[in-house]
């Protein structure tokens, strides 16, 4: 059992950590202005962009984290708050190391590359996207972009309607903007749409799954963890979670479709073909094979150079967070229904975690430190779902699928 001691050295370091951790806004710091778009258009996309970014003074929060360090004890609920807040500061070597190749290295500690190894030791995210361009190769009519897109206003309106039911006092604002470069973006107090950005009604609820659901809701349940602060807290550590298991809400909830895939598998060689050594243009181009909307070639391609080198090999590799996540995520849940462990799943929505971070949670949970989430999407409430869907998932797993494929392919020609 906790001592009272303990317990309040726990609680104040972790609200210390909560604190420093909301300086650092890594995607905010690295975010381009307008004008670099349109200087671009304007040179017929054949000149790089040229991108200068603030200097970051980082010296008092590096101290603050050291502080935070020097007044942990030895439990492992110490050790593991000492991780996160090396956790926090793996930011600070991120976006003070902006626009040389050491930017680059961070990057790949912290969100990895498309070449990192899965836990299965074999297979890598690279490997899967360029599986699944051999598939989507026969799927001519997946491919067809939708024309009938939706107005932001259009888009405000449906994602108001459908969370407000879900947050009640606590729902955040749907806003439209102008100042952001992402389609949409989400804190725990507002939803902003892009205002020109181009959405489909599929769109609209993977938004919703995303955003909303997964994202604001993590958020605002970490913060009511009082005695946890940094549960809270969204730190770059914990992207390859919270991604995968927002992307995952997509996918078990239906609205995943080709053309978000897609994007998700594109980036992930997008991403590969800047480490090889292409430059800015040269991934906007591929990207405007995979587009009719240059906007959005231009935004795909931003999102890979953003801190990094405009001229190639030393690009932000946040992106493969996505594909690699959705794979960790759905193992780790895989793994949850063939040990069933069902009484981790709620811990999942308890605050802003990583993966690896749920023996600490499950024994903060025993000790009372940390309480029940109150956000929890319908996919997660609705365990039996889950076990039907993953149940089936193991025993499909184990079918040859060489052989059953052969005699299917007979019937098909």
């Amino acid at each position: 059992m906790l001592g009272l001691k303990d317990k309040k050295r726990i609680c104040e370091v972790s609200d210390l950590l909560y604190n420093t951790s909301r300086r650092i806004k890594i995607l905010r710091f690295l975010n381009w202005p307008e004008s670099i778009k349109y200087e671009f258009f304007q040179s017929g996309f054949e000149k790089l962009p040229v991108v200068e970014y603030p200097k970051f003074d980082d010296k008092e929060i590096r101290s603050e984290l050291k502080t935070a360090r020097l007044k942990l004890g030895d439990l492992p609920f110490d050790d593991w708050l000492r991780e996160k807040s090396y956790d926090i500061e793996s930011g600070l070597d991120l976006i003070t190391s902006c626009g040389n190749s050491e930017f680059f290295e961070h990057s790949s500690k912290i969100y990895g590359t498309p070449t990192d190894r899965l836990k299965d030791g074999k297979t890598t995210p690279l490997e899967i996207a360029t599986n699944f361009a051999h598939i989507i190769e026969k799927q001519s009519q997946a491919k067809q972009e939708s024309n009938n897109f939706m107005s932001s206003g259009y888009v405000r309106n449906q994602i108001e309607k459908k969370i407000k039911e879900f947050f009640n006092d606590r729902c955040p604002k749907v806003v439209i903007a102008k100042d952001i470069t992402a389609r949409a973006t989400a804190t725990s107090k507002t939803i902003k749409i892009r205002e020109n950005a181009n959405f489909t009604q599929n769109d609209i609820e993977q938004l919703i799954n995303h955003e909303a659901y997964t994202h604001v809701a993590t958020t605002l349940n970490g913060r009511m963890q009082n005695d946890v602060k940094i549960l809270g807290a969204n730190y770059a550590t914990l992207t390859k979670t919270q991604e995968g298991l927002a992307v995952f809400s997509e996918f078990i909830s239906g609205c995943m479709d080709f053309r978000r895939m897609c994007r998700i598998m594109d980036r992930v060689n997008g991403i590969q073909m800047a480490i090889g050594g292409a430059n800015f243009i040269e991934v906007f181009r591929y990207f405007l094979t995979k587009t009719d909307i240059k906007t959005e070639a231009y935004e795909s391609t931003r999102r890979i150079f953003r801190g990094g080198v405009i001229t190639g090999c030393y690009p932000f590799t946040k992106d493969i967070v996505y594909l690699d996540g959705l794979v960790r995520v759905h193992n780790f849940l895989r793994a949850i229904v063939v040990n069933g462990k069902y009484d981790v799943l709620n811990l999942l929505f308890c605050g802003k975690i990583d993966l690896k971070d749920i023996p600490v949670i499950s024994e903060m949970k025993k000790e009372g430190l940390i309480k029940n989430p109150k956000l929890i999407p319908k996919w997660l409430k609705n365990k039996n779902n889950l076990i039907s869907y993953f149940s089936l998932s193991i025993f499909s797993g184990e079918i040859n699928y060489q052989k059953s494929d052969n005699y299917y392919q007979k019937l098909l020609s």
